[in-house]
């Protein structure tokens, strides 16, 4: 399905299109948190995960100061080889290559941002780019020396653009899962000319990965939660059940739970939520983003979308929301995300944090 302000660009194909669609929801849920279309007060959880969420709004850069080895040529996502020439000056496209732009230690060569690059050390940077909408103009204006983007960005006409006017833009392919998170990592840090600081950085991220996987309790079989990762906009009137490629399945799995809208039997990203939907999902609890949340009234006014209450998840109100910034980024900080996910859905059993 295609929602407003989506723009892949065009030539790429209907598959990478597909690709981009979380992505471009994540992103489309922070901005209309950004500009004022969320309503509603916090929602008060079944458990809390403040911890995690206290961390999520800063980056933890590698020690030292990175040294470029400098020019460099890599394979765009798109099919074009690139040479990098410089990177004292450097635009991030997405929210999440501005993650890893910052976490490799260039947050001083940063000229701007996406609107989705929230944590602190990227606040305040010029915007540029607002849910996949791209200013060339404005990118251009900032005189950047390498442009980082991805296959959701766009419109085409801008990247061609920022092409044409002989600037470095490389596309980066988007994280799906944490399997991918070492890959988007060592394609930056190539980019860039760190391969060694990628490699630090994929040990780092992969290590503590590893460690909050370890905090799980142990379940016996069939007993692992159930739950549903719901994409909501209430000031849209956009409530959305996510399916096999909403993007959440392998942090929920990692976090040793089911997707309950993948088992249920959706192979789409995301379908309109239904009564009959959420029957078949039965899910034990309730993933969203904190901002979409909040757009539907918290957790009362959750329970109050057509099938949400008749569930295991709606009956209980155990509901586990993780920020819009860092849910489904899959980079440097998603070890952030799991240990808040695993503290949420076992609130008993603590992680360590």
């Amino acid at each position: 399905m295609r929602l407003p302000q989506y723009s892949a660009a065009a030539g790429r194909g209907a598959a990478r299109r597909r690709t981009g669609l979380f992505a471009a929801l994540t992103a489309m849920a922070l901005a209309a948190a950004l500009t004022g279309c969320g309503t509603g007060t916090p929602a008060a959880h079944t458990a809390s995960g403040a911890g995690a969420a206290a961390d999520a709004d800063a980056v933890e850069p590698l020690a030292g100061t990175p040294e470029p080895r400098l020019p460099v040529t890599v394979r765009s996502a798109d099919g074009e080889d690139v040479t990098v020439t410089s990177a004292d000056r450097i635009v991030p496209l997405t929210g999440s290559l501005s993650e890893i732009v910052f976490t490799l230690g260039f947050g001083g060569q940063v000229v701007a941002r996406d609107i989705t690059a929230t944590f602190e050390q990227a606040e305040k940077l010029p915007v540029v780019t607002r849910a996949h909408d791209v200013s060339a103009e404005s990118v251009l204006s900032l005189r950047p020396t390498v442009v980082l983007a991805d296959t959701t960005t766009g419109p085409a006409e801008a990247i061609d653009q920022i092409r044409d006017a002989g600037i470095a833009l490389v596309v980066v392919e988007p994280a799906r899962e944490l399997a991918d998170v070492g890959r988007r990592i060592g394609t930056v840090a190539a980019a860039l000319g760190v391969t060694s600081a990628g490699d630090e950085l994929q040990a780092r991220t992969e290590s503590r990965i590893a460690a909050v996987r370890k905090t799980i309790p142990t379940r016996g079989e069939g007993d692992a939660p159930r739950v549903a990762f719901l994409y909501l906009r209430g000031s849209a009137s956009v409530y959305l059940l996510g399916g096999r490629e909403s993007g959440a399945s392998s942090l929920l799995e990692a976090a040793g739970a089911v997707d309950a809208g993948k088992a249920s039997g959706l192979k789409k990203d995301f379908t309109a939520i239904t009564s009959e939907a959420l029957a078949e999902a039965a899910p034990d609890a309730i993933l969203v983003m904190t901002k979409g949340l909040e757009s539907v009234g918290g957790v009362d006014g959750l329970v109050k979308i057509p099938g949400v209450g008749e569930t295991p998840a709606g009956m209980d109100r155990r509901i586990v929301s993780v920020d819009d910034g860092v849910l489904l980024n899959y980079g440097p900080r998603t070890d952030r995300v799991l240990a808040e996910l695993v503290e949420q859905l076992y609130p008993d059993a603590g992680t360590g944090r």
